[in-house]
């Protein structure tokens, strides 16, 4: 029976069959099977050997029940799946697997297969995620909202802006995805700690013939693993991602409250908010969003503390935290931003809300502006400022609009800074948005334009 909740919960198809056990052996099987053509391209193993070990190297005749029985027999995986492989292997075949290597030119370079199909499923959720959020954006450009800081009423915005701004930073995403691919997705065949002194001179040319054949990237240098650096920028990126789907989430929670009411996550049509107050739409699956991203920023601890300093040429540190870690860290990734993709395709606008919002502090919200108009009437700006925050603390204490505390002011002080027929056209929230309509439609052009939508650095 499971008892992990990614195996019950959170989780694709598609990235938990990444992390199978069978599906690693396959790739421990494709390293070794590339060994051996290095190998036999260089003349130190017949040919047949390898034609034998290419047409047996997979899960049709290597079993994984097998492998695992000898494991238990002599406590050593790697070794297992190479007594598991010689078995179903004619004659002396089996004499030349993993001739040369250690183990962990296997399990790492197997590893790097794995990322790499594990990150380009990333990159393919990113690209979508970050379409609909921008193609969000442009839907609501015009859509004037409330800006907040410090959680209280800023300046007028656009619910463009904020799509926009969520997918310029999934875009970033992209690029380091991308980069990580280039420098951090690669093998390694050096041997016990890294000199190729197992394959006499022709080390550095079995490790291209063996990346070439798996479309890898040769590691440059190395001890008996590839330095765990690598594998801890990937934790990061993926504990970075999990941050901005839990930023967003976050957001989506706090407009969804009853007190605001602007932008709630879909509500299926049986879908139950509560077991006992059938009134409450709850958004559970954007409060799941931000408690999952904080397992993956967990990982993060692990990999930089321990992991990236491993003793010597090695210890055994690493590999019990990896195998727990990278499948963890992937598989609950790939679940958010899909579950985050579901959430933003069927997002709910309440505009009603939004408006009443919009003009809940009754024109105070346009302060900044009342302020740049003053100053282009000739007062100094620090007086300006004074003269509106003055009028704010009135209005808050008569409990009235800020035009009636305004002109309430300047009755008060014998000022005649604004005409009152011109007042209600500069407390308009909605003629106050800046550039924000132009900085979406920059955006997406941008990101639709931009060859990392496609896969070119």
């Amino acid at each position: 029976m499971p008892v992990h909740a990614i195996e019950m919960r959170y989780r694709t198809k598609e990235m938990y069959a990444l992390f199978e056990e069978s599906y690693k052996l396959q790739k421990w099987l494709d390293v070794e099977v590339a060994l051996m053509k290095a190998h036999s391209e260089l003349g130190t193993i017949p040919d047949k050997a390898y034609d034998e070990a290419k047409e047996k190297g997979n899960l049709e005749f290597v079993k994984l029940e097998r492998m695992k029985e000898i494991e238990k027999e002599i406590h050593h995986d790697t070794m297992a799946m190479v007594k598991a492989f010689a078995e179903v292997c004619e004659g002396e075949v089996g004499n030349y697997i993993h001739l040369g290597a250690t183990s962990y030119d296997i399990v790492d370079t197997a590893w790097a297969l794995i990322l790499k199909d594990a990150i380009s499923l990333i990159r393919k959720r990113l690209k979508n995620l970050t379409k609909i959020l921008i193609d969000k954006a442009y839907e609501l450009r015009k859509l004037v909202c409330m800006g907040r800081t410090h959680g209280q009423h800023a300046i007028p915005t656009t619910y463009g802006m904020k799509f926009a701004n969520w997918a310029d930073e999934m875009h970033r995403h992209l690029f380091r995805t991308l980069v990580l691919l280039k420098i951090d997705v690669v093998g390694k065949f050096g041997g016990a700690v890294g000199t190729f002194a197992s394959y006499g001179n022709d080390g550095l040319t079995i490790q291209e013939i063996v990346m070439k054949e798996l479309g890898l990237k040769s590691n440059d240098i190395s001890t008996q693993i590839v330095h765990r650096d690598r594998h801890a920028e990937i934790i990061f990126l993926n504990g970075l991602i999990a941050t901005t789907i839990s930023k967003i989430a976050k957001e989506i929670r706090d407009l969804q409250r009853n007190e605001v009411g602007e932008m709630f996550e879909p509500f299926a049509k049986k879908q139950v908010g509560s077991s006992t107050m059938a009134s409450k739409r709850n958004p559970h699956k954007s409060e799941r969003l931000c408690g999952v991203a904080r397992i993956l920023r967990s990982h993060i601890t692990p990999m930089l503390e321990y992991n990236a300093t491993v003793e010597h040429e090695r210890d055994l540190t690493n590999s019990s935290v990896e195998r727990m870690i990278l499948p963890e860290s992937f598989i609950l990734l790939d679940f958010m931003l899909v579950q985050l993709t579901s959430i933003v395709k069927d997002i709910e606008i309440n505009k009603k809300n939004i408006e009443k919002n919009l003009n809940l502090t009754k024109g105070a919200i346009m302060s900044e502006y009342l302020m740049m108009v003053m100053v282009e009437r000739g007062y100094n700006r620090q007086e300006a400022h004074e003269f509106l925050r003055e009028v704010a603390i009135l209005a808050r204490k008569k409990e009235v609009s800020y035009k009636i505390a305004i002109i309430s002011h300047q009755n008060n002080t014998n000022q005649k800074v604004f005409d009152q027929k011109e007042l209600d056209k500069l407390l308009e929230p909605k003629q106050y948005v800046g550039m924000a309509i132009e900085l979406v439609e920059k955006i997406k052009n941008d990101i639709e334009c931009n060859d990392l939508m496609f896969d070119e650095l």
